[in-house]
């Protein structure tokens, strides 16, 4: 029997980078035993196809093709989930801060974001779904059962960042990572579509002074 999307409950999790959004949607759909949607995995997936390519940013036609015609994939593994471009494991290149930098910039295009908004509707399956995003709230589930918008500072979140990739080894500099966040804030909050902001209906939560678990407590008692 088939079931309308309205039928399939959402619960959406937005905010800027940094802010626990993808841990923290990960852990709940696991809790739930929903599935999960990583947006900012497809804009990152698209920016990797991008620079393949090596188009241009000016050409909007050619990004809106890449970003529609994407062959990827998403395999749950133990502990974690492998993204795969043309067949390959992209995953660890999916978190770079490079990529991170031009799917910021690549999400301010209008044909590509409507590409991918089919495309990440398409996740919303029973039982249900977990979506973490910037604009999942706001405009790809406007009638998410419950919205959250998750925050912290902008040093908070560098630190945070630094941390991890320090832990996998990379070179990394705080400094750098901090002003790359605050242009990546920038950017996302003043583009001119679906710019980064709480739905009015979201619930707020900074987690700045808070642990992971802190937030995942949070998180669970409004669910």
């Amino acid at each position: 029997m088939s079931t309308s999307g309205a039928d399939v409950p959402v619960i959406a999790i937005d905010g800027p980078g940094g802010s626990g959004k993808g841990t923290i949607t990960t852990r709940l759909a696991n809790h739930l035993g929903w599935h999960f949607l990583d947006s900012g995995a497809l804009y990152r997936l698209t920016a990797l196809a991008v620079m393949k390519k090596q188009l241009s940013l000016h050409d909007e036609t050619a990004l809106g093709e890449i970003a529609a015609n994407l062959d990827i994939r998403f395999e749950t593994g133990v502990g974690d989930v492998r993204a795969l471009l043309d067949q390959q494991d992209v995953t660890e290149r999916l978190r770079s801060e490079d990529t991170g930098a031009l799917a910021s910039k690549i999400a301010t295009i209008p044909a590509v974001r409507a590409a991918l908004a089919g495309r990440q509707r398409q996740f919303r399956q029973l039982p249900g779904l977990v979506a973490d995003g910037r604009d999942m709230g706001t405009v790809i589930f406007p009638d998410a059962k419950l919205k959250i918008f998750l925050t912290a500072s902008a040093e908070i979140r560098a630190e945070r960042r630094y941390k991890q990739l320090k832990e996998k080894g990379e070179s990394v500099n705080l400094t750098r990572l901090f002003r790359e966040i605050k242009a990546r804030d920038l950017r996302d909050q003043s583009r001119s579509i679906a710019p980064l902001r709480p739905a009015g209906n979201a619930v707020i939560i900074d987690s700045t002074s808070l642990s992971i678990d802190e937030v995942f407590a949070k998180v669970v008692s409004l669910v």
